[in-house]
C-alpha cells in the first residue's frame, strides 16, 4: 500500500492536466485563503473592539459555540438554501465558503480578544497618560502586544480550514477532497490515502511558513528569546556593567564586615 502511494504520489499523470494534483492543490489553498481572509475582515475589528472596550463578551462565547456546528451537515444545509438562489458556479462556491468562515471565525475572534484583553492595564495607561487616544492605544499599544495571540489565532484558523476544506467535494467544488471523495465512490483506497497524505503536509508546511512569519513579525521582548535578551543587553551595557561591579563591591563589602 505505501508503495503504491509514493507511485500515485511521484507519477506525472498524478500531477498533470486542470485536474491534477498540482492543480487540486492550488485550488485548495485558494478555498482556504478566501475563507480565512474574510473570517479575518469580520472577525479582527470585532476582536479588537470587544478587547478594547470589554464589552458583548458574549460575542467571543457565541463564537466559540459555533465551534460544536457539524460541518458536513452545516454544508448540506446552506447549499440547500442558497443553491437554487444562485444561477451560476458560484452556487457550489458560495456555500462552501460561507460554512468555511463560520468554522475560521472563532479561533481568530478568540485570539484577538485574548491578546488584547491580556494588554497590562499599566501600559494602556501610560498611554492615555501620554495623550494618545482610543484608536492610538489599539493601534500602537494594543495590537503590538497581542501580537503573539492574534498570529497564534490565525495560524489555527489556517490548520482547521485546510483540514476541513475537504467538505467541499461534497457538493460538487475541486480542492484535495475530491482525492477523498472520488476515491472511495470508485473504490480507489491509493488515491483516497494519497490526497489524505496531501492534505495533512499542507497544512503543517502552511503551519511551518506562519511560525516563520510570527517569528519575525513579533517582537523578542514579547517572546521572552534569547535575540530579546540579547538587544535588551546591548541597548543598556552600561547599565549591566554598573549592576556588575555593584555585585562585586557588594560582595567585598561583605568581606570586609565579616573580617571586623
Amino acid at each position: 500500500m505505501i508503495a503504491s502511494i509514493l507511485e500515485w504520489l511521484t507519477s506525472s499523470a498524478t500531477w498533470s492536466g486542470d485536474t491534477g494534483l498540482g492543480a487540486r492543490i492550488l485550488q485548495h489553498l485558494w478555498y482556504s485563503v478566501l475563507a480565512v481572509g474574510i473570517a479575518a475582515v469580520i472577525a479582527v475589528p470585532l476582536g479588537l473592539w470587544v478587547g478594547h472596550t470589554g464589552r458583548a463578551k458574549w460575542l467571543v462565547s457565541l463564537a466559540n459555540s459555533l465551534r460544536a456546528v457539524p460541518t458536513l451537515g452545516l454544508l448540506f444545509a446552506v447549499a440547500l438554501w442558497l443553491g437554487p438562489k444562485i444561477q451560476s458556479d458560484l452556487a457550489f462556491l458560495i456555500p462552501s465558503v460561507v460554512v468555511l468562515v463560520i468554522l475560521v471565525i472563532p479561533p481568530i475572534l478568540s485570539g484577538v480578544y485574548a491578546g488584547v484583553e491580556a494588554v497590562d492595564p499599566a501600559t494602556r495607561d501610560a498611554a492615555r497618560g501620554m495623550g494618545m487616544r482610543g484608536s492610538e492605544i489599539v493601534l500602537q499599544v494594543e495590537i503590538p502586544n497581542a501580537m503573539p495571540l492574534i498570529l497564534s489565532g490565525l495560524r489555527s484558523a489556517f490548520l482547521q480550514v485546510i483540514a476541513t476544506a475537504t467538505v467541499a467535494a461534497y457538493i460538487g467544488l475541486g480542492g484535495l477532497g475530491r482525492y477523498l471523495v472520488d476515491g472511495i465512490k470508485t473504490g480507489d483506497y491509493v488515491s483516497t490515502a494519497g490526497g489524505a497524505l496531501v492534505v495533512s503536509v499542507l497544512a503543517l508546511v502552511v503551519d511551518g511558513v506562519l511560525a516563520i512569519v510570527q517569528r519575525l513579525v513579533v517582537s523578542p521582548g514579547l517572546t521572552g528569546g534569547r535575540s530579546g535578551r540579547a538587544r535588551r543587553g546591548r541597548r543598556n551595557p552600561e547599565l549591566a556593567n554598573s549592576s556588575s561591579r555593584a555585585g562585586m563591591s557588594g560582595a567585598d563589602g561583605g568581606v570586609d564586615s565579616d573580617a571586623t
